[in-house]
């Protein structure tokens, strides 16, 4: 079995209204591997900040990002407790 890690994912979502149910689509998916969210929507300046923390491997971590980051206006980054 793979080591698990624990790991938060910072998204940022530009063009919220249009990107948030791909966002959401991508994260429910994943949501086996979700300890925790937060979601923040920043409306005057369209757009949504998310936080997940993540207990998933180094595999599961790299295609969750992936998929959110190849979202056009959505960027993603995760850092990884060691």
């Amino acid at each position: 079995m793979m080591d698990k890690k624990i790991a938060v994912i910072g998204i940022v979502v530009n063009n919220r209204r249009e990107n948030a149910a791909k966002v959401n689509q991508i994260l429910t998916a994943f949501g086996h591997l979700v300890v925790g969210r937060l979601g923040i929507p920043y409306e005057e300046k369209n757009l949504s900040i998310i936080s997940i923390i993540i207990d998933a491997t180094n595999d599961e971590i790299g295609a969750i990002s992936g998929k959110l980051g190849s979202i056009d206006g959505v960027k993603a980054k995760a850092v990884i407790a060691s």
